[in-house]
């Protein structure tokens, strides 16, 4: 019976690592200019989607408010995780629920309420202004 030899020795596929998505800073520091919008724009997706899912009580401006972008994001990015079955924790999605009346303390600020269709060119003209650059089709 003869061994292999290490150069003969074939290391089997590894099924265990997990899949790499690409998943968006919970902060826009540091991006590129286009990277940022993109970034922005992914975020008022999700708030859109947020808004209606959780019945948040969000402000026209939001994007004005460092500490609401925060809060906004760090929400879409938790759901995210739950949502695309990357966290599987009844548990902690509880958590989530729960914490949903504290995030929304962070989203009174404000006058009037956020409608998309209204703000949207409000939000396009601040992301401008903040030196993020649109896509070459915008």
């Amino acid at each position: 019976m003869s061994r292999p030899e290490p150069e003969d020795w074939n290391e089997p596929d590894n099924d265990w690592e997990e899949p790499v998505s690409p998943r968006w800073p919970l902060s826009c520091e540091g991006l590129y200019p286009r990277e940022r919008w993109m970034w922005f724009e992914q975020l008022w997706s999700d708030v859109c989607t947020l808004r209606v899912r959780y019945h948040l009580a969000l402000r026209s401006g939001w994007w004005l408010d460092p500490v609401q972008v925060e809060a906004l994001a760090a929400l879409s990015a938790w759901v995210e995780r739950y949502d695309s079955g990357e966290w599987d924790d009844p548990p902690g999605k509880l958590a989530l629920l729960y914490d949903l009346e504290r995030v929304a303390a962070l989203l009174r600020d404000g006058g009037d309420p956020f409608h998309p269709d209204r703000d949207r060119l409000a939000f396009a003209r601040y992301l401008i202004e903040l030196g993020c650059q649109p896509p070459p089709d915008r």
